[in-house]
């Protein structure tokens, strides 16, 4: 992973030199892990800032917080960590400062996700300098996925074939949503620790499946992204899971939804549910090299259309290490799709206080087509007890 994250730079820095920039400054954890290799765990919402600072002729710089300073060094291939701490004169902005040199004439920034602290230093102590946005440029690089990077999405999708495993298994009867919350999650956090070691940069890698499940059930499914409650099942009830922040491996996040219905399914649920498959099926039938993002969510437009319904978001997004990557599968977006990209592509309706049909898969453009990163069946699905 390191030796991945190290190229990574050297071509960032390359592109860099192309387009006249020579000091960016990193802000975001996927852009760090992206690119340095590691992430924190007290960031900025505990007033802690981790930087990245890149120079296109230079070494890298690392800036964090000296109670992580330890497991960071050990995590990235970045040999000049600087450390701050929280109180006295070692701020994290006199080391900052120390990164981009006297008097930079511009600044490359992460201009939509850096912190408001780090924006305002960059105001208050660099008046007049131009901050410029990095994002596009290291967006671009991103876009296209390496065959390694390929292989570790797809661990995170047998990962996340075996949540949804563990959450059909869970359904039934009088069972309550927590419950198969909690099932997920065991299921998920074992399959993760089965492709760990010990050792090396692994070990610093969790298996342990977080963040709050979006579960919805019977009437409240349509409110699409709810999270798990106390509520009990009944029979003909619709179950939504959503793993789209959970479904996660090295952190490579994937898209991931399924419905189920306990018992039996009613006439109007299997109806919503089947075409909100039909046109997911649809969008990942027309996904090929060539092909325009827009005319992606217009094949599940089309379907949406002849069924009688409409939906009232994208099609897809593209994945990584990012939960939202570019391009997005929606209309608008003239993005020409190329073999290495790797989306989410969803299929939902919604019937306000009454069921909803959904359907979520992550696939790789491949030269002739697309894989699925996810599986699991695409059919109406009810519960197994």
């Amino acid at each position: 992973m390191l030796e991945q994250a190290k190229t990574r730079t050297a071509q960032l820095q390359r592109h860099m030199k192309d387009n006249g920039v020579q000091k960016a400054v990193f802000t975001d954890e996927s852009s760090i892990a992206y690119l340095a290799g590691f992430w924190g765990y007290l960031g900025i919402e505990f007033g802690r800032p981790t930087l990245l600072v890149v120079d296109a002729d230079d070494e890298p710089v690392v800036i964090t917080p000296l109670m992580e300073s330890e497991m960071v060094a050990e995590m990235t291939w970045v040999t000049d960590v600087r450390v701050w701490e929280d109180v006295g004169q070692r701020t994290w902005g006199r080391a900052l400062a120390g990164a981009l040199g006297d008097k930079p004439t511009r600044i490359w920034i992460e201009r939509s996700t850096i912190p408001a602290s780090v924006r305002n230093y960059l105001d208050d102590t660099y008046p007049g300098v131009a901050l410029k946005d990095i994002s596009p440029l290291l967006g671009k690089l991103r876009m296209i996925k390496t065959p390694f990077e390929i292989g570790v999405m797809k661990e995170a999708g047998q990962i996340a074939g075996a949540m949804m495993t563990a959450a059909h298994e869970s359904l039934r009867e009088g069972a309550r949503e927590y419950e198969s919350a909690l099932a997920v999650i065991e299921a998920g956090s074992r399959k993760a620790a089965g492709f760990l070691t010990d050792e090396g940069w692994d070990r610093f890698v969790s298996p342990m499946i977080h963040n709050l499940q979006i579960l919805q059930s019977g009437a409240e499914t349509s409110m699409v992204h709810r999270r798990a409650g106390v509520r009990t099942y009944r029979k003909f009830d619709p179950v939504y899971f959503c793993f789209c922040n959970m479904a996660q491996f090295k952190q490579y996040k994937l898209g991931f939804d399924r419905m189920f219905h306990i018992g039996e399914v009613t006439d109007q649920a299997r109806h919503v549910q089947e075409a909100a498959i039909a046109a997911q099926q649809a969008a990942i039938a027309a996904i090929r090299p060539g092909v325009l993002a827009r005319e992606i969510a217009a094949a599940a437009n089309e379907v949406y259309r002849e069924r009688g319904y409409q939906t009232g978001y994208r099609t897809g997004r593209s994945i990584g290490v990012a939960y939202l990557e570019a391009p997005e599968l929606k209309e608008g977006d003239n993005t020409v799709l190329k073999a290495g990209m790797t989306f989410a592509v969803d299929g939902g309706i919604s019937v306000d206080g009454v069921t909803a049909g959904r359907i979520g898969d992550s696939v790789v453009v491949t030269e002739n087509g697309c894989d699925y990163i996810t599986d699991y069946p695409r059919e109406i699905l009810l519960s197994k007890h």
